[in-house]
This record gives C-alpha cells, structure tokens and sequence, in this order.
C-alpha cells in the first residue's frame, strides 16, 4: 500500500511571480499539496521570460520551468471585476494562497490577504516582500542583489581587499520561499487545533537577516566590532587559519576547523602562533606548501587523520560523483523531459518526485472554471 503524500488534499492558490513566492508554492506541491498557479492573461508570469541564459523550453525561461513545474496554470486579471470574484471564489475553497505583490499592491487590486480571508476565515495566506510593510524602503524593488546589498551579507564572503561580494545566487528569493513555507506550515498545524486561519508574512531582507544570525549575534554582542575577513584566503569572516579554500598543483582543496597544531606537522610546517591574529600569515604558509601537492595527495594524508577537508567541485564533478548520484536528486518533468532537481526532502525514505512540467498560460483554465464554479 502506498503511502499519500503529506499534503495530498491540501489546494493552494500561487498568485506569486519571479523566484520566492513560486519556489515556496513549489515545495508544497513537492510534498503532495495540489497548486494552482494564476497568472495574468497573455503574458503570464513575468519569470516566464526571465533568462539565466539563452536556454528556454517551449518559450519560457529554464528558470520558469524550473520553479513552477507540478502545478496547475489558470489565468485571471484581477482588475477585471468578473475575473476578481472567480480569485475570490477560489480562495473560498483553497487552504493556502501565496502572494508576493510590492506592499499594498494586492490590496488596491482587493485581492489582497484581509479580501481573501474575508471569504474564507480558515485560509493561511503567506506574503513575501521585499523589505517588509512599511518603513523608508517599503518601495524599492524586492530584488535578490538588491537585497543582499541593503542586508550585509556581501561584507562577509571574499577576501578583505574584494569589496563587497555578493552571493553568486538568488540566495534571498529562495530563503524567504523556504521561510514562508515553514511559517505557512505552522499556521496549517494550529488551523488543524483551533479552526483558525493566518497571515503568514516574511520578506527577502528578513530572510537574510536571519541567514545571518549567527555572526550578527557576534557582531552585536561584540561592542559592535566589524567582521574582518582575512587578506589570504577568505571564506569566513569570523573564523581562524586554516579556515578557507586553497589552490593545489592541479586543483583546490578546502580545509575547514583544523587545529594548527596537528595541521603544521602534517605539511612540514611551524604553524605556531594566534590562528585568529596571525590567520593571513599562517594562510600564507599554508597555501604556499598546499601548492606542490595534488589535491588527491592532500586529501589522502588529511583524511587518514581525520581532519576535515574537502576537494572543490564544478558542476560536472559533481553531478559525476557518486555521493550525488546516490542522493538520486536529478528528475525528467514535462513533455520535453526537462531536467532539474528533486525535493530536498526524504519522507519514511523516498524523495516526493513528479514528472508534471510547467505549462502555458492558463493551461487548465478551462476545467479548473468548471470544477470550481468560477464563472457561475
């Protein structure tokens, strides 16, 4: 007998676009939740032509297909009166609805969270913005380097004479998608005890924020001492040598909290000193003798001591190895059998996989009207 999926039965409304509201719609569709994805007439999301490169499936973006495989697509315009009571009498039936409209945007539309709620008073709506509801930023645009450069987060990556470097990832779109689905799944839980629905709200800046609350702890509590990120080597701000990744004679090679004290005999090297004081020094050395060695020579020698180090992998290495060719994330979805990741997640030991692709532009418009009631 199979098990259903955790959220089998659970109907979610994606009215997001771009990156977080859509991977947080995502992750419960991976978990068993059925997702509807309404977009505007015509164009739809405005991700559908949103490029990391020139490489597109059936018209729309890689990165579109990507986040909004296994849903289901209807297509409404909410300034239409006629389409905003069918948005309304969807969120009547639905358990969740995502949004991520620019602050009081959903509102002026009256498809915002107090409209929804009022039809449905158990409906969990989770919002993202990009930098809260109010506030002297509430107006800029809710982008991902946009928001790591107001958050610090570029402060912390590089070495100390890079400048600012920001995160090569839509780090705070896809954090603040995973926060919102913990906070969404937290309403459903008291929704099950009390009958009660929620307002669930997070935003990108707040989500990167707390990316870094374990050095911003530091920081604060430090007398407001600034990070230092090392001149040799950078890869952590606050940690000591040989914390950091290094070049080989034929690669590079990581090396993570190694007491210098066992690391020095090891490469034939004094390693005395204040491993936080001295960390460029000490770097130094390391790298130079790291150097006139391969990386599997390194590892060998490490690892048979039990230290802790890795070698550095592109995306063919790794998509190569076995240790990611036994986590069996890699799925075909859709018709031009795209492929992408799988859940991240492991449920009573198998990963939720589904072979439903992105689709146009109200795709199922149609049959969701009819099943829904949508016109009448």
């Amino acid at each position: 007998m199979t098990t259903p999926p955790l959220l089998d039965g659970l109907l979610v409304i994606d009215m997001a676009q771009f990156l977080s509201g859509p991977s947080a719609a995502l992750r419960l569709a991976d978990l068993g939740a059925r997702v509807i994805k309404v977009e505007r007439p015509g164009t739809g999301d405005i991700c559908r032509t949103l490029y990391l490169s020139d490489t597109e499936v059936g018209g729309d973006s890689t990165l579109f297909h990507a986040i909004n495989r296994n849903k289901e697509y209807l297509a409404l315009d909410y300034r239409d009166e006629a389409d905003r009571r069918a948005l309304l009498r969807l969120a009547a039936q639905a358990d969740v609805v995502i949004q991520n409209f620019r602050p009081g945007v959903a509102d002026r539309l009256g498809v915002g969270p107090a409209a929804l709620r009022a039809v449905n008073p158990r409906l969990v709506v989770g919002t993202i913005s990009g930098y809260g509801e109010d506030g002297p930023w509430v107006g800029l645009p809710g982008q991902d380097l946009l928001a790591q450069s107001l958050s610090g987060v570029t402060w912390l990556g590089g070495s100390a004479d890079d400048g600012p470097v920001p995160v090569g990832l839509s780090v705070g779109d896809m954090l603040a998608g995973h926060v919102l689905v913990e906070g969404i799944l937290a309403a459903l839980v008291r929704r099950g005890i009390t009958g009660q629905g929620a307002l669930v709200e997070t935003s990108l800046l707040e989500a990167l924020v707390d990316f870094q609350f374990e050095v911003l702890t530091t920081h604060m509590n430090d007398g407001g001492r600034l990070p230092s990120r090392a001149a040799e080597r950078g890869a952590h701000a606050y940690l000591a040598a040989p914390y950091g990744i290094y070049r080989t004679a034929d690669g590079w090679l990581a090396l993570a909290m190694i007491p210098l004290d066992r690391l020095g005999p090891l490469l034939g090297l004094d390693l005395s000193g204040d491993p936080f004081v001295e960390r460029d020094r000490l770097k130094a050395l390391i790298a130079g003798r790291l150097v006139t060695g391969t990386t599997e020579g390194w590892l060998a020698l490490l690892r048979a001591q039990d230290l802790w180090c890795a070698p550095v992998l592109g995306w063919p290495q790794l998509l190569a190895s076995e240790g990611f060719i036994r986590l069996d994330m890699v799925q075909r979805v859709g018709a031009d059998a795209l492929a992408t990741t799988a859940a991240p997640v492991r449920i009573d030991g198998a990963r939720p996989l589904s072979a439903r692709g992105a689709a146009a532009v109200d795709a199922h418009g149609a049959a969701l009207r009819q099943e829904f009631g949508l016109d009448t």
